[in-house]
């Protein structure tokens, strides 16, 4: 339990350093409102557990034994982040439907943004080498659960503890949408921040270190 409390301490610790999970998070809900936001935040975190799986069958060490493969995934996570990003600034619903129609199609949009956000958690090389980095520190060969299990709850934990991180961000950003709501201009240039730092962080995904 010592060890456990330690690394919630430390998993705490990064989760309220600002990310690029927060930023996604945020900039679905500029783009879509407070649901959009909430659905891509339940995206994350279940996307989240196929790295988690990932890690506690040891698969996520592919990334270290097959470099190409691990920048592959890099490349194709930081593409889609761009084209969703683009796809903001098509978008003109917010410009050309009435309400009753913009209300109508809210939940699709929220349930693209639940989609979406699944497949750009799983293109995300990097969540997989941050378990695979991260979470042996706290692994204690001697306890009663097997190592694959302590893996699993341990990865579980920081996944919980994001995920609560990012739906705070979005309530923050759902404030600033409420206040904006009346205003078309101010929508429309919601929707384009939001779809600028999806394009952002595409980019620093495909550019950034390793």
């Amino acid at each position: 339990m010592e060890l456990y409390l330690a690394f919630a301490i430390t998993t705490a610790t990064f989760a309220l350093i600002p990310g690029p999970a927060m930023l996604y998070a945020a900039a679905r809900t500029l783009a879509g409102g407070r649901r959009a936001g909430m659905m891509a935040s339940l995206g994350l975190h279940l996307g989240g557990y196929v790295h988690v799986i990932a890690a506690a069958a040891g698969l996520a060490l592919l990334f270290h034994a097959v470099p190409p493969l691990f920048m592959a995934m890099k490349l194709a996570g930081a593409a889609y982040l761009v084209w969703l990003g683009l796809s903001l600034f098509r978008d003109r619903d917010n410009t050309k439907r009435s309400e009753l129609k913009r209300s109508e199609l809210a939940p699709l949009s929220a349930e693209r943004a639940f989609a979406q956000s699944i497949v750009v958690e799983v293109l995300n090389p990097k969540t997989a080498i941050f378990f695979l980095a991260f979470l042996p520190q706290f692994v204690d060969a001697s306890a009663g659960l097997p190592v694959w299990a302590q893996l699993f709850l341990l990865g579980t934990t920081v996944n919980l503890t994001f995920s609560a991180v990012d739906i705070v961000c979005v309530c923050f950003a759902s404030v600033v949408m409420a206040k904006l709501r009346r205003s078309r201009r101010s929508q429309r240039i919601m929707q384009r921040i939001g779809g600028s730092i999806l394009v952002a962080l595409g980019a620093r995904l495909a550019f950034g270190d390793r």
